[in-house]
């Protein structure tokens, strides 16, 4: 899910690294160090697992404390006994104490002499390896061998390339086993940095469906996040640009709007029937997802009826009536060819009477170009009265669903959109487009093909698809 995003994100890091790397090879600032070296995807997930085993051992610090108390009490236990021992030595003959003495000191002395022989012969092995390690080394600076120095140099500077060329072949996303780079003198990350690196970031983001606002949008927030950061060692430059792009895409995603269950549950507490139009072009899956949303708070304990208004699309009553009768919820469809508008406000007032809490409006959908059917959508509304005005699109289809979206809102002024089929979408470019173009929310994304398959959008859970590399869909919390 959104794997091309997560590739341009991670090479956008390895290009900055690269481009750093390289320029304090030339300045002779570089120098490698022993420590692990955190990939893009890694970084975060890094942080957590340090985080949670804190919190693991915050937890274990009470079994830890009881374990001291169990041995003092059985060192107790063995003090006590010791009397013991001494009262059957003194009742014992002159003889037999005598010849325990001698023993025990006999067996001291031979394990002291023993103990001492060890020691120096340790000190010797060490003196022997230090002195026979330091002419070595003498031997080598003395006969100032160039070719050998050249190679262990060119070793050096070819250790990051080669790592960072795995690292593209491999995509793994675990710590690098080598060590990583640090500065001599500490560098600063500048807009000649930065320029070609993220021209080509938004070059690909655009590539990837993204709208051109807000390609432009996360470049600019990157870059005013990353230059003037201070680095002193390579993965500081994988946390900034991590965190730097993480807060740009979140400041995209992240809509505010009140979610269709808080809204449900308001006009519950009112005694009244939340009221739903679904609007949108043939095609994208909004049928079934009337269908999947009536089963999804049919779940969680509420009632709701579907409207049929799309009387003029041939088989869409039939297609809507299946959806209904396969949830279990009462469906209000009059012939085809009727007003569709007199169905919306049929089933509202059928809601308002049965004290049903969710009307779902079921519309033809239309190209946003179409005027005629587009004023027969407008008059729905006026009808109806809905609540919200939900625009259905397919996430795989990228900037023609952004497109529609700005079209739909300009006409009839949606409310919220959802997102078919984002399981199956590797781009992203609708996801991440979509709400910030119109500044409207997402409310729900389409995961899948069964009446199940549907989750509440939450841009947290989307930052986090994102932003990780674990190639599986988070279930809902």
């Amino acid at each position: 899910m959104f794997e091309s995003l997560k590739k341009k994100f991670s090479r956008t890091s390895e290009k900055l690294e690269e481009e750093l790397i390289e320029e304090a090879e030339a300045e002779d600032n570089l120098k490698e160090e022993s420590g692990s070296r955190f990939s893009f995807f890694s970084f975060g997930r890094k942080k957590e697992e340090k985080k949670e085993e804190a919190e693991e051992d915050d937890d274990n610090l009470l079994p830890q404390a009881e374990e001291p108390v169990e041995e003092a009490q059985a060192e107790e236990e063995t003090v006590e006994e010791v009397p013991a021992v001494e009262e059957s030595v003194e009742e014992a003959p002159e003889e037999v104490k005598e010849e325990k003495k001698s023993r025990f000191w006999s067996r001291s002395k031979d394990d002291e002499e023993e103990a001492l022989e060890e020691v120096e012969e340790v000190k010797e092995e060490k003196k022997s390896h230090f002195w026979s390690r330091s002419k070595d080394d003498d031997k080598k600076e003395e006969s100032g061998d160039e070719e050998d120095s050249e190679k262990a140099e060119e070793e050096k500077k070819s250790h990051f390339w080669s790592r960072s060329k795995d690292k593209k072949d491999d995509s793994d996303d675990e710590e690098s086993s080598g060590g990583i780079f640090s500065f001599v003198r500490e560098k600063t990350i500048q807009e000649k940095h930065v320029e070609d690196i993220l021209f080509e970031l938004e070059m690909e983001l655009l590539q990837g469906d993204v709208a051109m606002e807000v390609a432009t949008d996360v470049v600019e927030s990157v870059k005013e996040n990353l230059v003037g950061k201070k680095i002193k060692r390579s993965n500081d430059i994988t946390e900034y640009t991590y965190y730097a792009l993480k807060d740009a895409v979140y400041d995209i995603i992240n809509i505010p709007g009140k979610s269709m269950t808080e809204m449900l549950e308001e006009k519950k507490a009112q005694g009244e029937p939340l009221v739903v139009m679904f609007v949108g072009i043939n095609g994208t899956g909004k049928t079934t997802t009337i269908g999947k949303l009536a089963n999804y708070y049919l779940k969680k304990g509420y009632t709701p009826v579907i409207a049929a208004s799309d009387t003029f699309r041939a088989g869409a009553i039939e297609q809507v009536t299946h959806h209904a009768d396969n949830v279990g919820v009462k469906i209000i469809k009059h012939q085809k060819g009727s007003d569709p508008a007199a169905v919306a406000f049929d089933a509202v007032e059928h809601a308002r009477a049965q004290g049903k809490e969710l009307v779902l409006i079921d519309t033809a959908g239309r190209m946003q170009t179409n005027t005629n059917l587009m004023d027969e959508m407008k008059k729905i509304k006026r009808v109806s009265k809905p609540d919200l005005v939900i625009f259905v699109g397919d996430a795989i289809t990228g900037n023609d669903a952004t497109e529609q979206a700005r079209k739909f809102n300009e006409a009839i002024d949606i409310d919220g959109v959802i997102l078919t089929k984002a399981d199956a979408d590797s781009k992203g470019g609708a996801s991440l487009s979509i709400g910030y173009v119109i500044k409207k929310p997402i409310m729900f994304l389409g995961v899948g093909q069964g009446y199940d398959d549907i989750m509440e959008y939450d841009s947290e859970w989307m930052l986090n698809q994102l932003f990780s590399d674990d190639g599986e869909i988070a279930e809902e919390a």
